[in-house]
């Protein structure tokens, strides 16, 4: 809702500073993976290399995911007469169902 209407006309802090949001969200997802390679059985030296190369990985696929997002947006344009200003709209919706069926589904396997 804070991207599509801010707070009270004013942006909330993802928009003013969304890097704080990422990094909050990603440091949270990194100490998770951690704990789950130590669960199964990983040896504690090779965990650095082996969160290192899941971020590599990760990262990789999201700028692969993004390109490819836009090389989809880029020929709609030049190719249809349709406009796409609902997209974001739709785009933040989708976003946010899905990560709110996720938060309800592991809060429900507790």
């Amino acid at each position: 809702m804070e991207i599509l209407h801010g707070l009270d006309g004013r942006p909330g802090l993802t928009a003013r500073a969304p890097w704080i949001v990422a990094f909050s969200f990603g440091l949270l997802h990194g100490f998770g993976f951690a704990g789950a390679l130590a669960e199964v059985g990983l040896p504690q030296a090779d965990i650095p290399l082996a969160l290192l190369m899941f971020n590599v990985g990760v990262e990789a696929g999201q700028l692969l995911f993004i390109a490819t997002i836009l090389m989809v947006i880029q020929l709609w344009k030049r190719t249809s007469s349709l406009e796409l200003a609902w997209l974001p709209r739709i785009t933040v919706y989708a976003i946010g169902s899905t990560a709110s069926f996720w938060v309800i589904e592991r809060t429900m396997s507790f």
